[in-house]
This record gives C-alpha cells, structure tokens and sequence, in this order.
C-alpha cells in the first residue's frame, strides 16, 4: 500500500484530498507546516508527497530544493494556488515531478498520484547501500563492515538502511523515530540511543557519528 504525505496548510483542502486518496486506498499523513513536511518527507518513508508552496516554516520551493540536495528521490506533485508560468518553471526545475493549480479536480490529481507512483516503481531498483568501506544488502538483509558479514535484527536493518540513503546527513532523533519505530512512538524515548550504540558494537564505533545536540551522522569516508 503507497504512503503518501500530504503538506498543505490549508485543513479543509488537506482533509479534501487525505479522504479522496484514503478512499482509493492509499495510506496518508498530512502537516500543515512546511518544517514539519520537510523532516518527514526527508526520512524517506513515503511513496509520493502532495506539496503546497505557501507554507509556514519553509516554504514549498525550499522544500524542493533541500530534498534533492539530500538526495532523496520521492516523487513530488506541487499542488498550489500560484498559477504562473515563471513558478511553475522554477517548481518542475527544482525538482518537483509534476505541477497542480488550485482550484483542482480531485480526479485529475488522483490520476496523477497513480502515473507518478507507476513511473517511480519503474526505476532501476537499488539492492545494495555502500558508503567507504560498509555496505547493505537489501536482499539478504545483511550488512558487510571491513569484509565481515554482520547479522543483523529487523530494527538494526530499518535503522542502518536509514543512514545509509542519507550519508553524511545529520539525522535527529525525532526523524529517527518517526521512520523506524513510526510517528506515534514517544519521542522521549531513548530507544534511538540504544540502537545506536547497538550499530557501533556491531559495524565498529566509527560508523556512527554524534553530532551533539542534533542527533548522528554516517560519515561518508
């Protein structure tokens, strides 16, 4: 079933299109916040993102525009009330997969969520992570530090999996939690910092950097 995060500011839009897409079954999470959006859209952990420009915090163009600079491929339909030709340019240039003006029919942006989501899952398929000398297998679900084959759980993988499509990215806690254990688990846990110490035992200390105040880091040497 395809994950689709919802940023728009607007609840009665929002709730529009979360109810349309949940009834043509598809999972969805909307935030009417684009800092919020961003640390959501950035863990990866969604099929497509519905995204509106005008938004408190970041605003939709720089949402954009740090995605793809942290490299994360997730299709992007811009859905906005700015119809110029000018910002529909810098959107699809920026890295937006496709570009919807307000007032919409839900038609036409469902037919679009579909063709989005069926050229995505045309693209080759990655199986294995690498950064420096560690990598992961996303068949066998095992990981190689050094040439030594490691083993690991099903959290330990989810975990590993998430550092490595974003090497060098410094992750907080709260993204962590909200791509491994899921949005409702308390974010007053310390389960983050177990797992993390887990890693290390595991793959070797270095692997794992903490960036104090703002959560690890995988370096990329």
């Amino acid at each position: 079933m395809n994950r689709i995060l919802i940023v728009e500011d607007e609840e009665r839009i929002a709730s529009f299109v979360e109810k349309g897409l949940r009834s043509n079954g598809f999972t969805t999470t909307a935030v009417t916040d684009g800092d919020i959006g961003y640390e959501y859209a950035l863990t990866g952990g969604f099929d497509l993102v519905i995204l509106d420009i005008n938004l408190p915090g970041r605003d939709g163009f720089t949402i954009l525009r740090e995605l793809r600079e942290a490299r994360v491929t997730t299709p992007v339909i811009v859905l906005t009330a700015r119809d110029s030709v000018r910002d529909a340019v810098a959107g699809l240039e920026g890295g937006a997969d496709d570009w919807m003006t307000k007032p919409f029919r839900f038609e036409e942006l469902l037919a679009r969520v579909r063709l989005r989501l069926r050229t995505a899952a045309r693209a080759p398929e990655v199986t294995v992570l690498k950064a420096g000398s560690l990598s992961l297998d996303l068949r066998t679900r095992r990981a190689r530090a050094d040439e030594r084959t490691v083993d690991l759980t099903a959290r330990e993988f989810v975990l590993l999996e998430l550092f490595l499509r974003h090497p060098g990215q410094v992750l907080s806690r709260e993204q962590i939690l909200s791509h491994v254990w899921g949005y409702d688990f308390d974010p007053g846990s310390n389960i983050v910092d177990v797992y993390v110490r887990t890693l290390r035992k595991k793959l070797g200390p270095e692997r794992v950097e903490t960036v104090r105040g703002m959560g690890y880091r995988l370096p990329t040497g």
